[in-house]
């Protein structure tokens, strides 16, 4: 008889340890739950950020020859109008030797060629290039020497790609949205 209640107890015993453990794992996996939600949600974009998801800009305003800088997700983006002479000029160096290699029509809208409209950060470091600078006529990246051509190409200094181009559509002659 003895052993019987021997083995009743070790049954108990072992019921009790499995109880401990899976309450113990349970606990654990809350703890670890309650550390990751917040390092997770720290993660996400901050509200006025997320408010840029998409920006719609007037362009009516925006003359030939000069260009308009806007906020999209917290990055700058030029808004450039083209001249007729600018476009040609972009079209022509369309076979020379470019590092990130894309036409000027890959660039831009179709049937809205004047247009350009590129995120205003170089791809090498993150500065912001300054338009009408450079060897190119584009823009040039002061802090380690970036040249992009009139139609935002990289040409010549560290760069590897060309200024990105962000989504966007006409919604008019007069409006984009970005984004």
């Amino acid at each position: 008889m003895a052993k019987t209640e021997d083995n009743k107890d070790s049954v108990e015993d072992q019921s009790k340890r499995d109880f401990v453990t899976i309450t113990g794992l349970g606990l654990s996996a809350i703890g670890v739950c309650a550390v990751a939600v917040p390092i997770i949600d720290s993660m996400n974009p901050s509200a006025d950020v997320l408010a840029q998801a998409s920006v719609e800009v007037e362009i009516a305003n925006i003359a030939v020859g000069e260009q308009k800088k806007v906020m999209w997700r917290g990055k700058p983006v030029f808004i450039y109008h083209r001249t007729p002479e600018q476009i040609a000029e972009a079209r022509a160096d369309d076979n020379a030797d470019l590092k990130d290699p894309q036409t000027d029509e890959q660039r831009v809208k179709v049937g809205k060629d004047e247009w350009l409209v590129m995120i205003g950060v170089c791809t090498h470091l993150g500065c912001i290039p300054i338009e009408g600078e450079g060897a190119y006529g584009g823009w040039f990246c002061p802090c380690h020497g970036s040249s992009y051509d009139v139609s935002g190409r990289i040409r010549k200094g560290p760069a590897p790609t060309n200024l990105l181009i962000p989504p966007y559509e006409f919604l008019s002659d007069t409006k984009i949205k970005i984004g």
